[in-house]
């Protein structure tokens, strides 16, 4: 029999054991406090080494920004704003030391930072030298050529890798902390009251650290969001070239790295004292419409009581981060209810003069705290000098690029410009000219009436070449009486005269008004012509410049760099200045070919070609001025007057019994492609019933083709008139068969080149042969041009050829001589 324990032993024992579990319990419990109470000052050490890191690289930023803004603009605040945040950050640097002083890794990272550090404020240094020694231009190119973005991308690598590795620390101390919170869980499930009441009061202490270190990391990343925001935008201050872009690409960097649902900036309208929003980025669009709407209304002004407008009256941020109870607010309730909780609305400053406002929104309800705000306010700043920094370079940009007079590209951007207009019309296949103007008898009156005059004198000038070339990008004041115009487009060399002829002639009539008197100027103009006269800008320009001296050296108005375009630039004005005068004079004519039948040998009809009694060269062929017709415009009322002739004589040979052959004008391409061609043939044969019988329109193939569908509706509409149609210089235009079939005509006329390589080529024959065929196949009729031997006329009786045309039968001749010579005999077979 075993021997029993005293009940005294057992309680006792059980005593002890009760004892010794309440001990094991209450050593969980304590270690599970103490690791909860180690975890929450871990957890405070490690948001105190990231706030300090967050401030360090905000100085940092603040001082490569302040040395940027100092070397562009020269002035001495930036410099003692650079050296005042160099301060800072040596204090951030060694508050991080002692924080971080159990940790080697750190320690060497800042060491690393130390390093750059200096040298960041070595470089700064060397900025402040140079810019007191050397010019602007220098220090100001030495910023722009970004040789400081190494270091700043080295800092920012320490600065991650260190924030990178405070963050795994925290993530493995708090990993340490949560498993020894559930040791201590499982331990108070077993223990007594007092292991449950001690495991309750830890329980409780470990939720209320995770709550507050919860806390702790979204604030951290709250603020690392907005970091990132003001990061993405101070950088972007890098790469923008003007104030628009500069707002777009802060709105959108907002919305797309710091999570606001919308951000818009509005510029101060000092004329009207009103606010106006420039730029936004979201997805509130009718938000924002109403908003652009109210500020351009009365309510709008800096009066108002916009929070834009308490932002610029108080230069300090408006903040509202209740949205849904703030009764202050105009559109509380349209943002409350698009999920708006909180905004503000930060003034930017410059000079401590407000020149615009950010605005932010966000979903987040009391998410503007003082962090934020300090954050944001910064950033507003260096959004307020970045605009600042934009108008200074624009204004720098125009003392480089325009003459400060007149307000005209100067020689440099011109150059430029032509060199790009070059390029243009080298792509375009088409000629660019250049004009060199010198003012003359400039300097008498400037010095008779005073500068003042003189230069009141250029800038009228000046207005009135930029309003006379209609885009004042096409003129420059090169020195003091010396302008150039670009004409980025010649067709041809004589329209260059017509604009000279045109422009000096206006400039001579100008009346420009100084003193109260009225005064008219002259001028001498060299003209360089591309690629004639130069392949480069300064080729052209130094030719247009030899031709300007020897127009000053002249009587001449205006001279070309190439004396042969002189020459033929004066000869082609003065036929087109005949050519306006013959219409009036009646110095056009018709002469008439006849048209034969191969198979008969009897006349079928006539071509009218037009000839022009010239008063100075006699009896022109159109060949020489069929094209200045053509190039002015003349060529309409010519081809009118064609038309109503040929229908003339047409009804004159019908009514005194000659024989009424069906007469071919030629159309020109303008012709065709002029929309109100249709009303004009319809016009010319409404003069007799049967007018239409007897005209005929021939029209080239390749003007057929420029623009096939175009003429298929023009064509259908003349023939609907009674008009034929024939296709002239067939073979030549590469029609399609496909439409060719669908063209509305009646006769192909064989390009002559095919007739006279008929007889010389094998080629040749099978191709008349081919088209005659062809003509066959689709019912047209076929006439052969330029038939002069009796060979070709054999050939083309063999193919099956319907009528031929050329001086083997008849030249053009006069109607009178015409009549007398063909009609009669027309009459008599």
């Amino acid at each position: 029999m075993k021997k029993q324990l005293p009940v005294v032993l057992k309680v006792q024992a059980a005593f002890g054991a009760v004892m010794a579990v309440l001990l094991v319990v209450g050593i969980v419990a304590y270690r599970s406090v103490f690791a909860s109470f180690e975890s929450a000052q871990w957890a405070q050490h490690t948001d105190e080494v990231l706030e300090h890191l967050a401030n360090l690289r905000l100085q940092v930023e603040n001082i490569e920004n302040a040395y940027r803004d100092f070397a562009l603009s020269g002035t001495e605040a930036f410099l003692q704003r650079s050296r005042a945040n160099a301060s800072l950050a040596d204090n951030e640097q060694r508050a991080l030391q002692a924080l971080t002083a159990d940790n080697p890794h750190q320690q060497r990272r800042l060491s690393l930072v130390a390093d750059l550090l200096q040298r960041l404020v070595q470089r700064g240094n060397e900025i402040e030298k140079l810019h007191r020694t050397a010019a602007a231009e220098d220090t100001a190119a030495l910023i722009r050529s970004g040789q400081d973005g190494s270091l700043l991308d080295e800092f920012r690598n320490a600065a991650h890798d260190m924030e990178a590795e405070e963050q795994q620390l925290l993530r493995e101390r708090n990993s340490a902390a949560a498993n020894r919170y559930h040791e201590a869980q499982v331990a108070l499930i077993v223990g007594s009251t007092l292991a449950l009441l001690i495991a309750v009061v830890s329980g409780w202490q470990v939720a209320r650290d995770r709550i507050e270190r919860r806390g702790a990391e979204d604030r951290l990343k709250h603020l690392n969001r907005l970091y990132a925001m003001v990061t993405g935008i101070s950088a972007s201050m890098v790469r923008v070239r003007d104030r628009e872009d500069l707002f777009n690409r802060s709105c959108q960097t907002a919305v797309e790295h710091g999570e606001f649902e919308m951000a818009w900036i509005a510029v101060i309208d000092r004329n009207e004292n009103r606010i106006v929003p420039v730029a936004w980025a979201g997805e509130d669009e009718p938000a924002m419409t109403a908003i652009k709407g109210h500020f351009s209304s009365s309510e709008g002004t800096l009066q108002g009581k916009t929070l834009a407008a308490r932002a610029i009256r108080d230069r300090a941020p408006a903040v509202a981060n209740d949205v849904q109870h703030d009764e202050s607010l105009i559109f509380g309730k349209m943002h409350a209810q698009s999920g708006v909780r909180s905004l503000a609305v930060f003034p930017l400053i410059v000079a401590d003069d407000p020149i615009g406002v950010l605005a932010l929104y966000t979903s987040k309800p009391e998410f503007f705290d003082a962090a934020g705000l300090t954050l944001l306010t910064e950033l507003a700043g260096n959004v307020a000098f970045a605009v600042d920094h934009l108008e200074r370079q624009e204004r720098l940009d125009r003392l480089v690029n325009y003459d400060t007079l007149t307000g005209l590209a100067n020689r440099r951007s011109f150059l430029e410009r032509v060199a790009q207009y070059m390029l243009s019309a080298a792509d375009a296949g088409h000629k660019m000219a250049v004009f060199l103007i010198d003012l003359e008898r400039f300097k008498k009156l400037n010095d008779s009436l005073g500068r003042p005059a003189g230069d009141a004198l250029l800038k009228q000038v000046a207005e009135w070449l930029a309003r006379n070339a209609e885009n004042v990008n096409l003129v420059a004041r090169l020195d003091a009486d010396h302008f150039a115009v670009v004409l980025p487009k010649v067709m041809y060399e004589a329209n260059v005269a017509r604009v000279l002829e045109k422009t000096i002639a206006a400039f001579m009539k100008h009346e420009f008004s100084l003193n109260n008197t009225v005064y008219r100027m002259a001028a001498k103009i060299g003209v360089a012509v591309f690629p004639d006269d130069g392949t480069d800008a300064d080729a052209l320009f130094n030719n247009a410049e030899a031709a300007l001296k020897k127009a000053k050296a002249s009587r001449d108005r205006y001279l070309f760099y190439a004396q042969k375009m002189t020459e033929t630039v004066a000869l082609s004005l003065g036929i087109e200045n005949r050519l306006r005068r013959a219409l009036e004079r009646e110095e056009f004519v018709l002469h008439y070919q006849p048209k034969v039948s191969i198979v008969t040998g009897r006349m079928t009809g006539a071509e009218a070609l037009i000839r022009w009694n010239d008063p100075v060269s006699g009896l022109t062929l159109p060949g020489r001025f069929i094209p200045l017709l053509e190039e002015t415009g003349l060529i309409h009322d010519v081809g009118r007057w064609a038309l109503r002739k040929a229908i003339e004589d047409y009804q004159r040979w019908r009514n005194n019994g000659l024989p009424a052959v069906r007469i071919a004008v030629n159309v020109s391409p303008l012709q065709l492609r002029n929309q109100n061609f249709v009303a004009e043939i319809r016009e010319a044969i409404s003069v007799a019933p049967d007018a239409a019988a007897g005209l005929q329109l021939e029209i080239t193939e390749s003007v057929i083709m420029q623009d096939v569908n175009h003429s298929i509706d023009s064509l259908l509409a003349i023939r609907a008139l009674g008009v034929t149609i024939a296709i002239d210089d067939f073979g030549t235009g590469f029609s399609s068969l496909n439409y060719l079939a669908k063209l509305p005509v009646d006769t192909l006329k064989i390009d002559r080149s095919f007739v006279v390589e008929m007889v010389s080529a094998t080629d040749g024959l099978t191709l008349v042969s081919v088209i005659i065929n062809l003509a066959r196949a689709l019912k047209l009729n076929t006439v052969a041009e330029g038939v002069e031997t009796e060979e070709q006329l054999r050939q083309l009786r063999s193919l099956g050829c319907d009528e031929m045309q050329g001086y083997l039968f008849g030249e053009p001749v006069p109607v009178e001589k015409f009549e007398q010579k063909y009609m009669s005999l027309a009459r008599s077979a």
